[in-house]
């Protein structure tokens, strides 16, 4: 294993598995089903544990990876730059030993896996995946296949929320983990959910000027919590932390609030709110903003794994069960991506997705060591509950937004829009709504808007969110290079590769293809914009932006 001693993850036999090399033609033979290598999707900390778990047992996964180092959003590297010097204890606070760990344990299992960073999977489809790096796309075939693509900022818009200088709460840490700068010089973070105090620490910690913290949760949602967040000692002692913190330090707090509106033409000028029975106005010329995080679930979908209404997370979550195992034979679910939990339940899912894995290829694995991470992990699932009441999703949005507010920024679509479909056509289904209004049909394929809308519509139809579907996605899952969409074939994985990147393409507007080509695709014009868009919208204050936290 050059050098690198795996811990024993509770297998007890394994066999070596054989390196496959990859993509090193342009029609390159598939082999047997046999021989194939199990596949990761994400680096983040279920990604990690999971290949940790394979590689323990002798195989040799393929990890493929969004962003360009491991660790996810939670634990995010900077650059590999020169003259880049903050510590990981600046960078991750009380998590820097944590951070550090998975990192270094990434760096030792680089031997033993092939690791394909800056790797976008925008297709799944028979058992093969299509995927993106370096501007050209090429196959991967599987036969096992772990998803842990981790979550995304949840974002309900209101009036203002496309003004220049509003981030998403994550758009905001990105900016300070990978850029090393703030959005704005006088800040204020919005919304609900312990991520909402992580980041205005974070920044207030770094030397920003946080002007206000404003948590749509009220103070008797936290005492309601209570009892099960006294199950997770440490998180309850660092969320009381960061909050004697920010006060201390003059930050400014305030609970129980409504967001109004975001004041200001060509850049945020400041935050208009409800509290109690005032209306508030702070000054401010950024805007970190976000209402929890919601699942990446658009590769599980394509997969065909069957899903079911969560409560909790208020979202379509793909089925599986406490071992990681979906619906369909060979695809286990890990992380957030398989409903929020956080970055140490993720580890723990990620490793039990692993075992589940070898158990099916007819491993043995220790069975005191299954249930040891199974009693783990329904214990996080309980201090999920607890912080889903000390966060409450704010279900009376629908009802008080304008219809003059953009729902769906990437087509245009306003909540009037939305409610006129309902009341003047009769619509009531989500994918029919898209069809009719075009919601959901842009640039993000509805990561951003779809929650949103489904609020909308059920509010207008009467029913909650779980009566009204979900929005099923089109491949590619996220923007790609458009010379990569003319070579699929319709209603397959991508009839063509390439191992060299194409001729730079002239830049253009996004285009959306015709039915022909793939479904409802937004594309950009080069693989650079591609490359470039997670680091730009940390810092390019045209609009709101989302990140992706892979767990």
């Amino acid at each position: 294993m050059n050098g690198f001693v795996a811990p024993n993850f509770g297998v007890t036999t394994a066999a070596p598995g054989a390196p496959a090399t990859l993509g090193t033609s342009t029609a390159p033979s598939r082999p047997t089903v046999q021989d194939l290598q199990p596949v990761i999707i994400g680096a983040g900390p279920a990604g990690i544990r999971a290949a940790q778990a394979l590689v323990a047992a002798g195989l040799r996964p393929i990890v493929l990876d969004e962003s360009l180092r491991a660790g996810g959003q939670i634990y995010r590297q900077p650059p590999a730059a020169p003259g880049y010097t903050r510590t990981p204890a600046t960078l991750y606070g009380f998590e820097h030993r944590k951070a550090t760990r998975l990192h270094r344990l990434m760096a030792q299992l680089a031997p033993s896996i092939d690791y394909e960073p800056g790797s976008l999977v925008w297709n799944l489809a028979d058992g093969v995946l299509d995927v993106m790096r370096d501007g050209s796309s090429r196959q991967v075939p599987y036969r096992h296949l772990i998803i842990a693509t981790g979550a995304t900022d949840r974002v309900l818009p209101m009036p203002g929320w496309l003004t220049p200088g509003v981030y998403t709460l994550g758009g905001a840490q990105v900016a300070l983990k990978y850029q090393g700068c703030a959005i704005g010089s006088r800040v204020v973070f919005m919304g609900t959910g312990p991520l909402l105090y992580l980041v205005a620490y974070q920044y207030a910690k770094a030397g920003a000027h946080v002007a206000a913290v404003l948590d749509t949760a009220r103070f008797k949602d936290r005492l309601v919590a209570l009892p099960g967040l006294l199950r997770a000692p440490v998180l309850l002692a660092k969320g009381l932390y960061y909050m004697a913190w920010l006060r201390r330090h003059g930050v400014t707090l305030h609970e129980g609030v409504r967001p109004l509106r975001v004041v200001g033409d060509t850049r945020v000028e400041a935050v208009e709110f409800q509290a109690g029975t005032q209306t508030m106005t702070v000054a401010c010329d950024a805007l970190g903003f976000g209402l929890g995080l919601r699942s990446e679930t658009q590769l599980a979908s394509l997969a065909g794994c069957r899903y079911a209404f969560n409560a909790r997370d208020r979202a379509w979550l793909p089925t599986h069960d406490a071992a990681g195992r979906s619906s369909v034979a060979g695809v286990y679910l890990a992380g957030d991506g398989a409903g929020i939990a956080g970055a140490d339940a993720a580890e723990l899912s990620g490793e039990r997705a692993a075992l589940a894995l070898l158990q099916d290829m007819g491993r043995q694995v220790d069975p005191r060591h299954v249930r040891s991470l199974d009693g783990k992990l329904l214990r996080w699932q309980r201090i999920r509950d607890a912080l889903e009441r000390a966060f409450p999703f704010p279900d009376d949005w629908a009802a008080g937004i304008e219809d003059d507010v953009m729902v769906c920024r990437c087509e245009e679509i306003s909540a009037g829009t939305l409610r006129a479909s309902v009341a003047g056509q009769g619509t009531q289904e989500l994918n029919r709504l898209k069809a009719l209004t075009r919601v959901g049909m842009g640039r993000c394929q509805g990561r951003m808007c779809g929650a949103a809308a489904a609020e909308v519509l059920a509010h207008a139809c009467g029913v909650g969110p779980d009566q009204v579907g979900r929005l099923r996605p089109q491949p590619p899952v996220k923007p790609i290079p458009i010379h990569i969409v003319m070579m699929a074939t319709p209603g397959t994985a991508a009839a063509a590769t390439s191992s060299t990147p194409a001729a730079p393409a002239t830049p253009i507007a996004s285009t959306t293809l015709a039915p022909s080509a793939v479904p409802a695709v937004a594309v950009v014009a080069s693989a650079a914009d591609t490359a470039a868009h997670d680091a730009a919208r940390a810092v390019v204050p045209a609009a709101t932006e989302s990140v992706e936290v892979h767990r």
